[in-house]
């Protein structure tokens, strides 16, 4: 795969720094030197120490990534929301894992998703995820096809520009919420639980905003972004103000309510497409358990 820019400064500047700047790290870097990629400067073959001048046509050619050997491909369809020729968002259904582990090996999001690649004989087939959904966790996800989109979405992920929308169904003492509100409470691991996490002044920092769209009886439908990515953070801070989500067992959710799973859904994606500079919104349909609910 080969991408190209313009050198427009003034000053010369050495091809590793302008790189850098593009967000090629060093690590890209050693692979198109070792792996059979390029470095090009108006056509021709440069090394990363060649100064630039104004006009110069860069361009890198990164080598193939080939596939992750040890991961199973799977054969289940996935539901597309968007797809080019650098990022993928599936529709995740409830119940499916992200990434294998030992108890879930062969039918994760990441399984289906190398499946597809290879139906579709892709060049690149390493699974890059960059927005993971727990299991129960419904909505959409985002894979990069290649590891130069995965590394710049993930700095925009650290500088907080990949927005998250999610949709919740909450019970308990839903009087209490407010028709916007904001819970800000650190978040650490539950020592009593290897799964669990909880409200701790010992934790990470974690902030998450939300919009009450609907209230009846003891459920409440809300909206929800995450301003943090903690784990569970969602589950957890709304446990905190007494407002567990629906089927949520693991945090005191009600089970009785006509779903089975954490009532949770991402329902909206959008970043700054990192080559094309276009702003993508990405929106999936709210879960067809959760619809009844509200229904």
């Amino acid at each position: 795969m080969e991408f190209q820019w313009v050198f427009t400064k003034e000053e010369p500047q050495q091809i590793k720094s302008f790189l850098k700047e593009k967000g090629v790290s060093k690590g890209l870097l050693a692979k198109i030197k070792f792996q059979g990629g390029r470095i090009m400067v108006n056509d021709q073959v440069e090394n990363v120490l060649f100064k630039l001048s104004s006009g110069d046509q860069v361009a890198i050619a990164i080598p193939d990534e080939g596939e992750h050997e040890t991961m199973l491909p799977s054969e289940s369809p996935v539901d597309i929301l968007f797809e080019d020729e650098h990022f993928l968002v599936v529709n995740k259904p409830a119940g499916i894992a992200s990434i294998p582990s030992q108890y879930h090996t062969s039918e994760t999001m990441a399984n289906q998703v190398k499946g597809y690649y290879q139906r579709q004989k892709y060049k690149d087939q390493v699974i890059h995820i960059v927005t993971r959904l727990d299991r129960d966790t419904s909505g959409a996800m985002l894979f990069a096809k290649h590891g130069f989109a995965h590394a710049l979405l993930d700095q925009q992920l650290r500088q907080k520009q990949v927005v998250k929308i999610y949709h919740a169904l909450v019970g308990g003492a839903v009087d209490s919420l407010a028709d916007h509100g904001e819970i800000v409470a650190p978040i650490s691991r539950d020592l009593s639980s290897l799964l669990k996490r909880m409200v701790s002044e010992e934790g990470k920092y974690a902030e998450t905003e939300y919009w009450l769209t609907k209230r009846e009886k003891e459920i409440a439908f809300v909206k929800i972004r995450l301003h943090t990515g903690r784990t569970h953070q969602i589950r957890v801070h709304f446990e905190s103000i007494g407002c567990s989500l629906l089927g949520d067992e693991l945090y005191h959710g009600s089970m009785e309510k006509g779903i089975a799973r954490q009532a949770l859904h991402c329902s909206h994606l959008s970043f700054v497409h990192p080559f094309t500079g276009e702003t993508l919104s990405i929106d999936s349909a709210l879960a067809e358990d959760m619809q009844e609910i509200i229904d």
